[in-house]
């Protein structure tokens, strides 16, 4: 499948996403097997990582433009991890701040964007070096390519890298954004990315037009799955992260657990009509 130009991934009506495969082994091989048994229609991959490319062995099966395809971004990491160039942000770990301290350093307009361009472009490469052509679809970990500065070059790379890409927008309307759970965290989000459609839609890329997926990664998973496709736009999409294991460092992985074993339970369309059907509460 060729991403370029005049052949856009669509968004479907739903769109549901694991997030952070590559991550490590065990969550890679459980998305992968989420995404075969088609309870996933998208999966979002980190790039930066030493295993990346073995990793990305498990997704070559998927692709295609039918309407169980499942499609595959990539979630540039440019907080909390090692990034793949060399970059003065990092600490003596080699990692990168924290996602809440690269929000301040964005919005105090205090990051360098030509050295944080080289490394969104070196992810691009690393993506398309190990799954043979560029994503479907970008997004970023934890959502910092909503913020001021690093938006605009995500943008660019996204033009350049993958024109065809959409990019996801994680704003919300307020009244969708009340019938979920997390609410304070999908208005944070809203308002971290407010203005970011706009733009896309200035630049031509495509993206969805609601959003959801926030909670506090513990609670009755199967309870408020449902509640995630609620207040859905034309293009909903829905962030998860499922995953197995436990990886050090990890402050999800039980989540992780419970998140796999619940949307196993069935394949997505099924699950879609299952929510449609449902008496109103």
């Amino acid at each position: 499948m060729s991403n370029i130009a005049g052949n856009r991934r669509s968004l479907p009506a739903y769109t549901l996403c694991a997030d952070d495969f590559a991550l490590s082994q065990p969550i890679s091989e459980t998305i992968a097997d989420l995404a075969a048994r088609n309870c996933i229609n998208a999966v979002s991959c980190m790039a930066v990582f030493p295993r990346w490319r073995s990793y990305a062995r498990l997704l070559t099966a998927f692709g295609g433009q039918g309407p169980d395809a499942v499609q595959i971004g990539l979630h540039l990491v440019l907080a909390g991890e090692q990034p793949i160039t060399r970059m003065r942000r990092q600490g003596a770990d080699g990692r990168l701040p924290s996602a809440d301290r690269t929000m301040l350093l964005a919005y105090r307009r205090q990051i360098d964007l030509a050295e944080l361009a080289t490394e969104i472009d070196a992810q691009f490469a690393a993506f398309a070096d190990a799954v043979g052509r560029p994503p479907d679809f970008v997004d970023a970990h934890q959502h910092v390519h909503v913020l001021p500065g690093i938006r605009d070059r995500v943008i660019a790379a996204t033009l350049r890298h993958a024109p065809g890409a959409w990019v996801r927008n994680p704003a919300d309307g307020l009244a969708a954004a009340l019938r979920r759970p997390f609410v304070g965290k999908a208005i944070g989000a809203s308002f971290h990315a407010r203005g970011l459609g706009r733009a896309l839609a200035r630049r031509g890329i495509d993206a969805n037009d609601s959003f959801a997926g926030h909670y506090g990664y513990e609670g009755d998973y199967a309870a408020l799955l449902p509640r995630f496709f609620a207040g859905a736009g034309a293009r909903h999409l829905i962030m998860c992260h499922p995953g197995s294991g436990h990886l050090d460092e990890d402050p999800i992985a039980a989540a992780r657990i419970v998140e796999a074993a619940v949307l196993g339970a069935m394949p997505l369309s099924q699950r879609i009509a299952a929510i449609h059907n449902a008496p109103a509460p």
